[in-house]
């Protein structure tokens, strides 16, 4: 018995040798299991679907599709990356809709995402059509992120409305401003499209010009079709105005600018909002005396890290940015932070964490919140139409 004894001493210490490796081993399982058993009784989904609502036909097609083709990008390198929230692995989902750049349209939508289950949505483009799809989403909590620049879209009173850049009444400054004390008139006029973003811009650069003691001695309504201006040219002629105003589309700016060389009234400079800020107001370059536009939405390349988003841009959709792709692109990365910041896929929740955070967007650097919904960092450029292209005069966040 004792010679059996002997012989199992070793193996017993063997055992005693093992026992920390066993105990590990032993951990690590208990650890899989709870992280197992964590996972499955997350309240977190495995996918998550975020809305985004933009006009992706028609005339304004170019500018919503660009604004999704940001978001897509995004997606798909947080998916790359191994997203997560809680500590679990979750795939996220974009779910696009066309609005037509249109209000009855854009309501249908926006129950159609509300319906399909998003937890948050980036959306829309037009003022009009953010401002009447705001209560569908508020009234299920779901954060509504749209680069609209009506003043009224974060003043309906709902937590849920986010404004991706500066507001028009910082744009209205910013023409205002720029047109009294850069352009050394004293004659103006201020034209609008008849749109809620148009007619509110044109009629907060007219304060401001007020404000800087200017006479502006044309103020002109119009809807977003017309372009018939010789009657407008020769008043404008008449009155001796040397600055005009407009937050007209491109196509009646140029047509303006054809009426205004028939009467031969091109000692004049014009100031725009966005909408002439394209490409083909270059074939206005040269004939009358200067064509500027401000925007809100600053180009990528004025930004230190605009390059490698470019580059990822066009390696993924064999074009560059037409719009604000950027900022939906910065804003998904801001929103995916949030979610996970929530710990949540509640958009109550996720509504709660965006109003709380400071969050990194790797393009324009951040984007941040006040109570109401407004962009803290927002900007507006200036840019004069020179050498075939729009170049940077400047901006400001404090006009």
């Amino acid at each position: 018995m004792n010679q059996h004894i002997r012989r199992l001493r070793p193996l017993a210490g063997a055992a005693r040798r093992l026992a920390p490796v066993a105990r590990v081993a032993l951990a690590v399982v208990a650890a899989a299991a709870t992280a197992a058993l964590v996972a499955g009784c997350s309240k977190v989904p495995d996918t998550l679907k975020i809305g985004v609502a933009q006009p992706l036909t028609g005339p304004l097609g170019a500018l919503g599709q660009d604004l999704l083709n940001g978001v897509k990008l995004a997606v798909d390198e947080l998916n790359k990356a191994g997203y997560a929230v809680d500590g679990k692995r979750v795939t996220l989902e974009v779910v696009s809709v066309d609005d037509k750049a249109d209000a009855a349209t854009g309501k249908v939508v926006a129950q159609q995402l509300v319906d399909s289950g998003v937890v948050a949505v980036i959306g829309h483009l037009n003022s009009g059509v953010s401002i009447d799809t705001a209560p569908i989403y508020a009234a299920k909590d779901i954060a509504q992120l749209a680069i609209s620049t009506n003043p009224k879209f974060t003043q309906l009173g709902f937590p849920t409305t986010f404004r991706l850049v500066g507001n028009d009444t910082l744009q209205a400054r910013a023409i205002g401003s720029f047109a009294a004390t850069q352009l050394g008139a004293a004659r103006y006029a201020a034209l609008d499209d008849g749109t809620p973003y148009g007619k509110g811009l044109a009629d907060g650069a007219a304060e401001q010009l007020k404000a800087e003691k200017k006479e502006v001695v044309v103020r002109k309504s119009f809807d977003d079709k017309t372009v018939a201006f010789d009657a407008l040219a020769g008043e404008l002629k008449a009155a001796k105005v040397e600055v005009i105003v407009s937050t007209l589309n491109d196509f009646q700016a140029l047509a303006l600018i054809d009426a205004l060389r028939k009467v031969d009234h091109t000692n004049v400079r014009l100031l725009g909002g966005d909408t002439i800020k394209t490409t083909d107001m270059t074939r206005g370059a040269g004939v009358i005396q200067g064509i500027y536009a401000t925007s809100p939405v600053l180009e990528a390349k004025e930004f230190t890290t605009g390059k490698p988003f470019l580059e990822k841009y066009v390696a993924a959709y064999k074009k560059p940015p037409a719009y604000g792709g950027h900022y939906s692109y910065d804003s998904m990365y801001v929103l995916s932070a949030a979610i996970q910041k929530a710990k949540s896929a509640d958009p109550k929740d996720i509504t709660k964490a965006l109003h709380s955070i400071n969050g990194y967007a790797p393009v324009i650097g951040t984007m941040s919140w006040d109570e109401k919904g407004e962009q803290r960092y927002g900007a507006v450029g200036v840019y004069e139409l020179r050498s075939g292209g729009w170049e940077l005069r400047m901006r400001s966040d404090r006009w």
